[in-house]
């Protein structure tokens, strides 16, 4: 009846899955490929004190071999000892303050009430005084300190040569004025007269004509010294790269990266770096696509593992853009140990290989780097087969530091026969990129808690009997607990077999009946004998109570903010299927009228995973097999048979990723564990008392 809706839903969801994941894919290629470092015509690496790696080099062109900047700079610095900035005379300054002058002279009490011969002196002091120029202090102070202790001074066009000791400063300038009187004219009556006010700076320093000498100036020093002909041999495969060879390789990558500027050259360099972006990304979307399709449909694990490939993608183009710091800091194996730990180990090595290779492109050394980290990815999944407790982490982080160093020491020897040529500032990095790795704990925490995953430690921490969780579960409904106890054993068992999830499926049958603490009296296991609160209860109530505890069970699970992939344990455990009993005897008790489904069917969703489905055939087949009058291999085969086949012929194993063949194999592991559980033990001989 309602197939047509759901058919309708589950298309909705693919066709809006098949536009999300490529859309990402896509986004993702136009990032990277924009991030990417744009380099030049001269693809080489290379490094001072190391071997060329390539063949021979000659000189594509005639290019001048540039100083290094050091030299330069030094260069630059000493004939800038004999640099004079400019400055220029205000005039207005020198107008304003004697106009001042003489108009207080008139309305000033202070002045007016002056000998006249004081009012002459003052303002032919500060006539002198303007003339001859007032600077800045800290301009004076820095000019004297100069090499030269010289400025120009611009007059119109014209800039002479002055000495700054020949300016005043507004201090020094005052100071004249009141030590310098001549006979008649006393110092203290002059301070009276505030003569300060009427000093300010007249020489101002003029930045743009400045700045303009500053850069002739330096032009004067050569960049080059010397030119390499085209043609010429410059480096073959195996020589050191000696500072001279190592300034000449420099100067021919500039001067190529400058000859290689035209937009023609750069849009093909884009599209080229475009295509390798694409092919790379491409690989990764196929394997989703056909190895791993349940993965490819998980929208939140394709975002979880491009925003990882960007993460560190994009490190490592900032790092080899802006010369950051050695990559080899940055932990990669962080992307495989996550999503190990999230997903699984094949995907978590085509991820890494993906990073490494679109990272390899950017940086120096690719080959050394390419070993490097394929050699640390390698280690880190096989150490890692399961993240369950920290120590793992920890001896994982340690393998990974030796791998690191173990594999660097054989790339020396391999390329330079000794040892001698080791740096040792690559073990500092490794132990740095150590550190890094040892703390991805607390990230295992962060992503958990930002795309709802759940990993091996929380499952371990979640299944722990002493979780207050399930110690009240224990003491409010004991025989729920030994019940769901027997489900995991059944439900970890048939995991192994398969495949699945062993661990999650033990956490989620520790918690799927955690409903039944609400009503526990009203689940047979809980009760003791001639005890049935059921008795005298309408067949719909009875059901009902059943039924809620998967309601009861969600609410609790939320309340204690359990994993949403436990609480689909709970949700699925019955699926949409009914408490038969309670159906069956309301029909028996109301023959021919018609009955209302609704109220005995539980609210589901049917199972959707392969653990989720496991679980629904140990929980029924383990409730079931209790009731048995005897426990054999034939008994418990018929019983099995028959439970799980009647769950697939009603349809509840319809959305689950799970086989014929795996459900035989299912029902194998049962029959063997429940003939475990269930074994006849042997009847001892009581001890006969001889007769006297």
């Amino acid at each position: 009846m309602n197939s047509t809706p759901q058919k309708t839903s589950k298309k909705k969801v693919r066709i809006k899955t098949r536009v999300f994941v490529p859309l990402v894919f896509v986004i993702a290629i136009l990032i990277i490929t924009y991030i990417f470092p744009r380099q030049g015509s001269f693809n080489y690496t290379f490094t001072e004190g190391r071997p060329w790696q390539y063949g021979l080099l000659t000189a594509p062109f005639d290019f001048p071999i540039y100083k290094p900047a050091d030299q330069l700079k030094i260069e630059q610095d000493s004939i800038l000892q004999f640099y004079e900035p400019y400055f220029v005379i205000n005039e207005s300054v020198k107008v304003n303050a004697l106009a001042n002058f003489d108009a207080d002279v008139n309305l000033d009490k202070r002045l007016s009430e002056l000998p006249p011969e004081y009012k002459i002196y003052i303002r032919k002091r500060l006539n002198e005084i303007y003339d001859n120029g007032i600077m800045r202090s800290e301009d004076y102070d820095r000019i004297t300190a100069s090499r030269t202790g010289a400025l120009r001074l611009k007059k119109g066009n014209v800039a002479e040569s002055r000495s700054a000791s020949t300016f005043f400063t507004i201090r020094s300038a005052y100071e004249s004025v009141l030590n310098e009187t001549p006979e008649g004219i006393y110092d203290n009556i002059l301070k009276a007269a505030n003569i300060n006010e009427y000093i300010q700076e007249n020489i101002i320093y003029d930045a743009e004509t400045s700045e303009k000498a500053r850069e002739e100036f330096v032009q004067q020093v050569d960049i080059s010294r010397g030119m390499v002909q085209q043609g010429q041999r410059i480096i073959d495969q195996g020589e050191i790269v000696d500072s001279r060879t190592f300034n000449i390789l420099s100067s021919l990558r500039q001067v190529s990266e400058e000859r290689s500027g035209g937009a023609a050259k750069g849009t093909w360099r884009v599209i080229g770096q475009f295509i390798l972006v694409l092919f790379m990304f491409l690989s990764f979307y196929m394997y989703l696509l056909y190895f791993r399709p349940s993965e490819y449909r998980n929208r939140k694990h394709v975002v979880f593992m491009l925003l990882l490939i960007f993460i560190f993608v994009a490190l490592t183009a900032l790092t080899v853009r802006f010369d950051l710091f050695s990559v080899y800091i940055i932990p990669y194996t962080i992307l495989t140990i996550l999503i190990r730990t999230f997903i699984d180990s094949r995907t978590a090595l085509f991820a890494s290989l993906v990073t490494i290779i679109l990272s390899a492109l950017m940086v120096p050394y690719s080959f050394e780097f390419v070993v490097l980290e394929i050699s640390a990815t390698m280690v880190s999944i096989f150490m890692l087969k399961e993240l369950s407790e920290r120590s793992q982490l920890i001896r994982s982080s340690f393998f990974i530091l030796f791998t690191y160093s173990a594999v660097y020491v054989g790339l020396i020897m391999y390329n330079e026969g000794n040892v001698t040529d080791l740096e040792w500032v690559m073990f500092i990095y490794f132990l740095i990129n150590f550190i890094f790795i040892m703390f991805s704990y607390s990230l295992v925490y962060l992503v958990e808690k930002s795309f709802g995953f759940i990993s091996g430690v929380t499952l371990v921490e979640l299944s722990n009997i002493n979780k207050p969780l399930l110690k009240e579960l224990s003491e409010k409904a004991p025989g729920t607990f030994q019940h769901s106890l027997q489900v995991s054993n059944l439900g970890m068992a048939a995991a192994a077999k398969l495949g699945a999830n062993a661990s999650l499926i033990r956490t989620g049958a520790l918690y799927h009946d955690i409903g039944k603490m609400v009503n526990p009296a009203f689940f047979t296991e809980n009760q003791t004998p001639g005890m049935n609160p059921h008795a005298g209860l309408p067949f719909e109530e009875s059901a009902r109570i059943i039924i809620n505890h998967v309601k009861d069970g969600v609410k609790i699970a939320q309340k204690y903010n359990i994993p949403q992939q436990i609480i689909d344990f709970i949700e699925t455990h019955h699926g949409t299927s009914m408490p038969k009993y309670f159906y069956i005897s309301w029909k028996n008790a109301n023959p021919g009228k018609e009955v209302n489904e609704a109220s005995f069917r539980y609210p589901g969703p049917n199972p959707f995973t392969k653990e989720t489905a496991i679980m629904m055939m140990a929980d029924a087949v383990e409730a079931s097999s209790r009731s048995l009058p005897e426990y054999t291999e034939k008994t418990l085969r018929e019983l099995v048979d028959k439970i799980i086949d009647s769950q697939v012929n009603e349809g509840y194993l319809k959305l689950a990723p799970i086989t014929f063949r795996d459900i035989q194999t299912v029902k194998n592991v049962f029959v063997d564990k429940l003939m475990t559980i269930y074994h006849s033990r042997i009847a001892y001989p009581e001890l006969k008392v001889p007769e006297n």
